[in-house]
C-alpha cells in the first residue's frame, strides 16, 4: 500500500472530495484524520473509511478559526506524534457577478479557501521541518487558472492557491517537504448540486471526455502525490479536468 502508516490530515474530508480521498488514503495504508465543520458528519467519515478497513480519528474543526487549527494540530501529534501529509481541501462557494457579489460573500470563500489553507500549512510546517520530511496538498481549481463567470471570488481563492503552492515548494522544498496542487474541473460533488440539469449538459459537452469527473479520480491524484511514487514532484499544479481547458 502506497501510503502505509502515514499520520495524513484532510480538511473538509466530510463529503465530496475530501471524503472520497480520505476514504483513499485508507484503503492505501494511510492512519487518516477527518476534519470538518460538523461532528456528526466528521463521526460518518470515520466510519466510512473504518468500513473501507482503513483507520480513521477525527475532530470537527472551523479551520478559518486559527486557534481550532493550532488545537487540532497539537490533538495529531499527541495521539500519533507526527504529521505526514496535509491535504487543504476544504472550501466553498458564494457566486455572484462583480457588480452583485457582496463584502460578505467574498470574504467568506477568501476565508475558508484561502486563509485557513495558510492556517494549516503554518500550523503543519514547524514539525515537518523538524522531521525534515513532509507533502502538503492543496486544493485549486481551474476556476483559478483561467478565471470563471461569476466566481470572481472563487477563482481569486483559488489563483492564490496555486501561487500559495508554488511560494511554499520554494521554501519548504529544501527542508525536504513537497508541496504540490490539485487543479480540479468540473467534478460530480454536493458544491454542483444547485446548477440546473440543462445547464451542466451544456457544460458537459466544453469537457472533451463529455462527462463529469468522479471524487474518487481526483483522490487517486492525491494519493500519488502523496505517495513516495511522487518524490520528485514539487510546486506542480496538475489539473485534473477531462480536458476541458484544452
Amino acid at each position: 500500500m502506497r501510503l502505509q502508516d502515514k499520520v495524513a490530515l484532510i480538511t473538509g474530508a466530510a463529503q465530496g472530495i475530501g471524503l472520497a480521498t480520505a476514504r483513499k488514503f485508507g484503503a492505501e495504508g494511510a492512519v487518516v484524520v477527518i476534519c470538518d465543520r460538523d461532528a456528526a458528519s466528521v463521526q460518518s467519515a470515520v466510519a466510512q473509511v473504518q468500513a473501507g478497513g482503513g483507520l480513521a480519528w477525527g475532530q470537527a474543526c472551523d479551520v478559518t478559526d486559527r486557534p481550532q487549527v493550532d488545537a487540532l494540530v497539537g490533538a495529531v501529534y499527541t495521539r500519533y506524534g507526527r504529521l505526514d501529509v496535509l491535504v487543504n481541501n476544504a472550501g466553498i462557494t458564494r457566486d455572484a457577478r462583480l457588480v452583485k457579489m457582496t463584502i460578505d460573500q467574498f470574504d467568506a470563500v477568501l476565508d475558508v479557501n484561502l486563509r485557513a489553507a495558510f492556517h494549516c500549512a503554518q500550523a503543519v510546517a514547524p514539525g515537518m521541518i523538524e522531521r525534515s520530511c513532509g507533502v502538503i496538498l492543496n486544493a485549486s481549481s481551474v476556476a483559478g487558472i483561467y478565471g470563471n463567470f461569476g466566481q470572481t471570488n472563487y477563482a481569486a481563492s483559488k489563483a492564490g492557491i496555486i501561487a500559495f503552492t508554488k511560494t511554499w515548494a520554494r521554501e519548504l522544498g529544501p527542508k525536504g517537504i513537497r508541496v504540490n496542487a490539485v487543479a480540479p474541473g468540473l467534478v460530480r460533488t454536493p458544491m454542483l448540486d444547485t446548477i440546473p440539469a440543462e445547464v451542466m449538459e451544456m457544460m458537459n459537452e466544453h469537457v472533451p471526455l463529455r462527462r463529469l469527473g468522479e471524487p474518487e479520480e481526483l483522490a487517486n491524484v492525491y494519493a500519488f502525490l502523496a505517495s513516495d511514487e511522487a518524490s520528485y514532484v514539487n510546486g506542480a499544479v496538475i489539473e485534473v479536468a477531462g480536458g476541458m481547458t484544452i
